[in-house]
């Protein structure tokens, strides 16, 4: 059964544990690419890297490409409710809890089709 992860530490040991952490890189390009966000993390890229790199992205499209913002998170389909919870009142911070949000959708969709 799929327990979601608390936070993005915790989400990154579980990929690589899992030996899915290339699965999740993966995926991740593809989605930015379907939305039309190039975005091309290396396979090699650290986790810590990875979590860096995802945020500073994130940010930059909520201050830059808004509309873009929103249709990268409809394409990676991350929940409208949880997005709504979060209190954008300071940007660097609202950007950490939408990678996490992006991260554990993503990482809910490389366990699924592993396991089922």
């Amino acid at each position: 059964m799929f327990v979601a992860p608390k936070n993005t530490e915790s989400l990154l040991q579980e990929a690589q544990a899992e030996t899915l952490y290339l699965k999740l890189i993966e995926q991740i390009n593809k989605d930015f690419n379907l939305a039309n966000e190039g975005i091309d993390f290396p396979l090699s890229i650290s986790p810590d890297e990875l979590k860096i790199q995802l945020h500073e992205k994130i940010y930059r499209m909520i201050q830059y490409k808004f509309a873009e913002y929103l249709n990268l998170l409809y394409i990676i389909d991350v929940s409208e409710s949880e997005i709504k919870k979060l209190d954008g009142s300071d940007l660097v911070i609202l950007a950490e809890q939408v990678s996490f949000l992006i991260l554990k959708r993503e990482w809910q969709k490389v366990w699924f089709r592993k396991n089922y």
